[in-house]
């Protein structure tokens, strides 16, 4: 299996992570709990997210370049 596809895998599984978070993030504020510690787990799957949302994104214009 291509490293791509793994990428884009990790990719899928940390914005449901990202995804999960911000809900929990947000019904805590409903609630009015006052936990930085709930705000600050949305940043945990949100590096990596960046880092392979950023290689996705290059690597068309990466992979035309060497074909050139």
């Amino acid at each position: 299996m291509s490293s791509n596809i793994w990428i884009r895998q990790i990719h899928r599984w940390l914005s449901i992570a990202f995804t999960l978070t911000v809900i929990a993030n947000i019904v805590a504020m409903i609630m009015q709990m006052q936990a930085v510690w709930i705000g600050l787990l949305a940043l945990v799957p949100l590096i990596p997210l960046l880092i392979t949302g950023l290689y996705l994104f290059a690597l068309p214009y990466v992979s035309r370049r060497s074909n050139v």
